[in-house]
Order: structure tokens, then sequence, then C-alpha cells
């Protein structure tokens, strides 16, 4: 029996480490660290340093399968995540062969656009035998409102979570006035009407290298752009999210 634990560590913080995720690494027999393509170092360094005053857990890595990009993005995903059980399904024999706990540590929390849950449906579908178990954490929309100190939602009104590719492909969500936009590879605000739109935009929240910026998007769109270029082309990557608020009718 495999005992999971994915572990929510936070958006790049080490403050964002709760005493119960401090507490569950250090019960695990083993933690296992994906490596991603190199110029994504600093995501692995910061796991690693997580790991390094630990005494109890054997720290493993491996390379995390990279996703094809000739495919429908659908079928790309089911592929990408079945690549990544097999990976863990060999790690697991291969550390845990008599079983044990594994710990996975999760960037921001496993239940908001993160796959891991799914991933380990895969393994239990196929017959391993694992108990799952999710250490909660700060979320990057926490650590976007947080850092811009405003609260997610208006009064009694809902907030609709949302992709850039959903935003770029079917616009900007009926029923809401405001949207949270995650996962978006190239400011898909753009395509929406920026007239009496608000909007808040954080990258590498909670990293050393955070940045910010917030207004009215007929203002301020411009700005995101060309910063977003110049971080990404200065890091090699680049993880954002933002908030947008339309004006009260």
């Amino acid at each position: 029996m495999i005992d999971l634990r994915l572990i929510g560590i936070g958006t790049g913080n080490p403050d964002h480490l709760t005493r119960e995720a401090d507490k569950a690494m250090r019960a695990a027999d083993v933690i296992l660290l994906p490596r991603k393509r190199s110029d994504t170092a600093d995501l692995i360094d910061l796991r690693r340093m997580l790991c390094a005053g630990l005494d109890g857990p054997r720290i493993a890595e491996f390379d995390l399968p990279v996703r094809a990009t000739d495919a429908p993005y659908p079928d790309a995903v089911e592929g990408w995540h079945d690549a990544i059980a097999g990976a863990w399904r060999t790690e697991i024999i291969r550390h845990l062969p008599a079983g044990g706990t594994l710990a996975l540590l999760i960037w921001g929390d496993p239940s908001l656009y993160d796959s891991s849950l799914r991933i380990a449906a895969r393994l239990k579908r196929d017959g391993m035998a694992m108990r799952v178990g999710v250490v909660p954490g700060i979320t990057s929309l926490q650590a976007l409102t947080a850092a811009h100190a405003i609260p997610l939602n208006r009064i009694a009104s809902p907030v609709a979570i949302t992709t850039g590719r959903r935003l770029r492909d079917h616009g900007w969500p009926s029923g809401f006035d405001t949207i949270a936009v995650m996962l978006d590879k190239g400011c898909a605000f753009d395509a929406i009407d920026p007239a009496g739109v608000e909007i808040w935009w954080g990258a590498y929240l909670g990293m050393a290298q955070q940045a910010l910026a917030a207004g009215p998007l007929q203002e301020t769109g411009e700005e995101i752009r060309d910063r977003r270029a110049a971080l990404r082309a200065e890091h090699g990557w680049i993880m954002d999210v933002y908030l947008l608020r339309r004006a009260m009718a």
C-alpha cells in the first residue's frame, strides 16, 4: 500500500509552507521532486531548498515528461497525464517496492488547476494500492489578492475562475462581473473589450522576482504586455495570474 501525500507548498515563498505541510514532509518515506526543462530550474531549486533541512525522508528526483505540442490540447493533456502517471509508477516501484509514504510537493494547492489528483486516480484505476491525502496550500489567487490588498469578490457577487485559453476563445463568462484568469500563455485580456475593466496582475507571486501591476485595463494592459515579455526573456519562463473586474452597471 502506498500512502500518497499531495502537499501544497504555496507560490514560491518558503514562509507559505504550513505547519501541516512541514509535518507531512517529515513523515514521508520518500519525497519525489519533478525535474522540468532547464529554463524552469527555479521551481525545483525551491523544492530542494524546502527539503534541505529534513532528516527523515529520502529525496528522489525524476524527469517530468513533456506535453506534446502537435496534438489537440485535450488529447495532448490526456497523453501527458498518462506519461506522468507512468513516471510516478516507475519511481514508486524503484523507491518504495514494499509500500510506504510518498510525498509530492505541489505548487500552490493540489485542488486548483493542478492535475496531481487526476494523475493519482489513474494509478488507482490501474490497480495500484494507494491512499491519497491532500495538504492544502496557498494558491496563486490568494497570493495575488494579498499582494494587491484587495478582496476577491464584490459583496454578494460570484467570481469565475477560468483560463487564458477559454477567455481568448469564448470571451468573458456570462453572469460574472469578476473573473480570475490562470494558465494564460499570452495576455488573453487582449481579446476582450477593455472599457470599464480593472485589472490586478501578478507574476512570480511569492518569489524574489515578484512583479505586480494594477489599474484600468485600457491603460495598464500595454504595460503588462511589455513587462511580461521582458520578464519571460530575463528568466526563461513566467507564471502569472490576474483578476479582471467590470465596473458596476
